[in-house]
């Protein structure tokens, strides 16, 4: 089923409902825990997500949800709402603002439509499966990048990587321009409007990169995982994003020389 206005209504719905959830408690009382897995939660994300699920709840009953921190609700139509409320916790505990909502819609374990939103300073990114991407209602295209000599490369934290994957990035790190770190989703927002030319990163699960996956492919980068092939629901996790397709192959050629 393609992707209709109504599907990318019900996206900027989605995004608005999550902002109002979160921008109360930025900077402010957030109600900070710390999950099972180590990672951090706050009632901003637990709010944001309870909002956007009683939306598609309420419209699109017939849909699947899975969300980051209320699990998964079964569906019968084959589309899945897949949500993550706040990625970039550890930003936005620290008053940061580049962390982002994530809405991403899966028709059969395929990403079709993404929305990256920034509600502290108002940007949004929505891509979707037969349409240009939009930053904040204009088109957004990445940038050309002739060597990945003059690459602008973009990670969240080393740290993430096992000990094989950290080698593959040093690869990768030693053939680039500059590396940025810390960001999150809100690198791959810059990426696709031009400003970054690859994010490398590992360990992700389908709620960190389905909505990603649009909004970069529409503005007319790639994404893959480090094999070069395309993402979708069962991908390990491990993520490529190039604003120019060109440089995949040197990428993916990198990423292979784990633990040499």
């Amino acid at each position: 089923m393609p992707v209709t206005a109504a599907d990318l209504t019900l996206a900027a719905q989605l995004a608005d409902a999550a902002g109002a959830a979160i921008r109360p408690r930025f900077r402010s009382n957030y109600g900070l825990e710390i999950k099972d897995d180590a990672s951090p939660v706050t009632l901003a994300d637990r709010e944001a997500e309870a909002a956007m699920r009683a939306i598609i709840e309420r419209e699109r009953p017939s849909d699947g949800i899975q969300g980051e921190e209320y699990g998964v609700s079964e569906g019968t139509s084959g589309r899945v709402w897949v949500l993550d409320p706040i990625d970039g916790t550890r930003s936005f505990i620290a008053g940061r603002p580049i962390f982002g909502t994530l809405i991403a819609l899966v028709e059969d374990g395929w990403p079709v439509l993404g929305v990256i939103d920034q509600p502290i300073i108002g940007e949004r990114w929505v891509g979707a499966v037969g349409r240009g991407t939009t930053f904040n209602g204009q088109p957004a295209r990445t940038r050309r990048c002739r060597d990945l000599a003059d690459a602008l490369l973009a990670t969240t934290s080393p740290a993430l990587f096992d000990d094989g994957q950290l080698h593959g990035f040093e690869h990768v790190e030693a053939k680039v321009r500059s590396t940025v770190l810390g960001g999150d989703c809100y690198s791959y927002g810059t990426l696709a409007s031009g400003h970054i030319d690859l994010v490398v990163e590992a360990g992700l699960k389908l709620h960190d990169f389905a909505a990603l996956v649009p909004v970069v492919e529409g503005a007319g980068g790639t994404m893959s995982d480090w094999s070069g092939d395309p993402l979708h629901a069962g991908s390990i996790g491990e993520v490529i994003a190039l604003g120019d397709a060109a440089r995949l192959e040197d990428v993916v050629d990198l990423l292979g020389c784990r633990g040499h």
